[in-house]
């Protein structure tokens, strides 16, 4: 009896230990820390309202060595390098956060929509400063990763790539018209003109990418491969990028593409991931929309195939694949306190449960995976409310509130509720990461030491342990490991570097528990 007791009191002594864990989760104030995080990425000039105040203006002259304006976009992540795949990717999820869930960010929405704007109007010019061109990334990152130093000190070449009809690249081609479609949606009502030039824009990359196939793995394999290689290939990207012009143009073109098309281009495929390299999951989706709410009987293969995605992620259904992390022991509390009663000593029935934690897919980057699958969950939950539908798992069937059950528990252990009671998210709650791997917040800031850090001169302040000394606020981290551990360490780049395309996601998940949060 008395170790049972003991037992029962562990999550006692576990919030007493991690007290931030104990408190309600403010979605609000992590929802305007997510958006911030990408003006802590952003390259060119910026703009008056730039409130990351530690960052200065950089690659003011990107694209010069090519005799085209490349200025603007966003970092990737802790280095200086622009890549257009997980750029565009970024910019398509920021733009699908804002159509799902902007009507829930109140304040934030413009900050969003502002974030949204930064990466389409880089990829705009990206798209139309050549004809039958696409330029696809500034800097060769084998050069910039030989260096640390501060963006506004860059001083290795801003080498300029692109894919043609003769060397193309039909994956980050796609990804690019993806995004500039999901865009012009934003900017529909606000800047029509905007929206309309991001759409037309759209549709010649999108027949770029599809006339020219190739994957740009192959064709500029030494500069973006490790890094960015597109390991799906590119057909992950066309059914995707076909599927968001649908969206955008209303034009029948595309749909009647996505129906002839996509047994080819995976269609009928089932796949448990999606990421900046894999759209197929995102893809269905998206498209299972079309039969949800307008019962377009082409589509409802893509619905089949989102719950078997779905059905993947439960524990308990029929296609369960997916890892958790360890996670926390759970106890389930008797119904009544009449167990402490000495003459009733039997009443001490507790039943233990091991529950699995963070979703886990592999040790570099995992929270990208956490926030994508979270932002799935919770966009898939909203299609199957709206339309009284369910997910289908053999015998089993899963309703939107155990979707968004399993994405709030994904979103908490993120922002503080997991075993070791530390926010992934740097800025928010009392205890998290403090020495992110990330050139510019791992540096002084351009204004607290004006004079020039060079290339080698940059590595003292990434071996060192003191905590960065500039807040990169909203951003989250790679994450911990498949045991729940997590080292805030400087040089563990696979968990301790953010990316736009984890938090873009992110987003639009945290805006969904914000809204969520004041209605009730």
């Amino acid at each position: 009896m008395e170790a049972k007791l003991i037992l029962y009191l562990l999550p006692c002594l576990f919030f007493l230990l991690h007290p931030s864990m104990a408190n309600a989760i403010n979605y609000g104030d992590a929802l305007g820390k997510s958006i911030l995080f990408f003006e802590g990425q952003r390259s060119g000039k910026l703009p008056p309202g730039q409130r990351m105040t530690w960052k200065g203006n950089s690659g003011l002259s990107d694209g010069s060595t090519a005799n085209v304006d490349l200025v603007g976009g966003y970092y990737d992540a802790g280095d200086n390098v622009k890549f257009g795949l997980p750029m565009a990717f970024t910019t398509t999820m920021l733009a699908w956060s804002v159509l799902e869930f902007g009507r829930l960010m109140q304040g934030e929405l413009n900050n969003a929509k502002a974030a949204v704007r930064w990466g389409s109007d880089y990829l705009l010019k990206a798209a139309t400063a050549t004809p039958n061109t696409l330029y696809v990334q500034v800097a060769d990152p084998n050069q910039d990763h030989s260096c640390w130093e501060r963006p506004e000190d860059m001083d290795t070449l801003r080498n300029v790539y692109k894919i043609t009809s003769q060397n193309p690249g039909s994956d980050v081609a796609a990804e690019t018209a993806a995004a500039l479609a999901a865009a012009s949606l934003v900017f529909k009502r606000s800047d029509p003109a905007y929206s309309s030039k991001l759409l037309h824009a759209a549709m010649r990359v999108f027949d770029f990418a599809n006339r020219y196939r190739g994957s740009y793995s192959d064709s500029l394999s030494s500069v973006v491969c490790p890094f960015y290689c597109s390991y799906s290939g590119y057909h992950d990207e066309l059914l995707w990028g076909a599927s968001w012009l649908h969206r955008a143009s209303n034009n029948f073109t595309y749909m009647s593409y996505i129906q002839s098309n996509g047994a080819l281009l995976g269609a009928g495929d089932d796949d448990y991931s999606f990421s900046w390299d894999d759209k197929r999951v995102g893809t269905k989706i998206l498209l299972s929309k079309g039969f949800l709410k307008n019962k377009v009987q082409g589509l409802q293969l893509y619905k089949a195939h989102s719950d078997n995605y779905i059905c993947s992620l439960i524990p308990g259904t029929n296609s369960y694949q997916a890892q958790y992390t360890p996670g926390e022991l759970l106890i389930k509390q008797p119904k009544r306190e009449t167990f402490l009663k000495p003459s009733r000593p039997q009443r001490l029935s507790i039943i233990f449960i091991l529950t699995g934690g963070l979703f886990y897919k592999e040790s570099g980057s995992n929270l990208q995976y956490v926030t994508a699958t979270s932002f799935l969950l919770l966009t898939y939950a909203k299609y199957l409310r709206s339309t009284g539908a369910t997910v289908s798992c053999g015998s089993s069937v899963l309703t939107p509130s155990q979707l968004i059950s399993l994405a709030k528990k994904q979103v908490d252990y993120i922002l503080g509720q997991n075993p070791a009671g530390m926010s992934y998210m740097v800025g928010f709650g009392s205890h998290y990461p403090l020495r992110v791997h990330h050139r510019g917040s791992s540096l002084p800031s351009f204004h607290s030491h004006p004079g020039h850090i060079s290339c080698n001169d940059g590595f003292q302040y990434l071996h060192t342990n003191s905590p960065n000394p500039n807040l990169l606020v909203g951003a989250v981290l790679g994450g911990p490991d498949n045991k729940d551990s997590f080292s805030d360490d400087r040089d563990n780049y696979q968990q301790a570097e953010p990316a736009t395309y984890i938090n873009a996601p992110f987003v639009g998940a945290l805006a969904f528990f914000a809204g969520a949060r004041r209605a009730t």
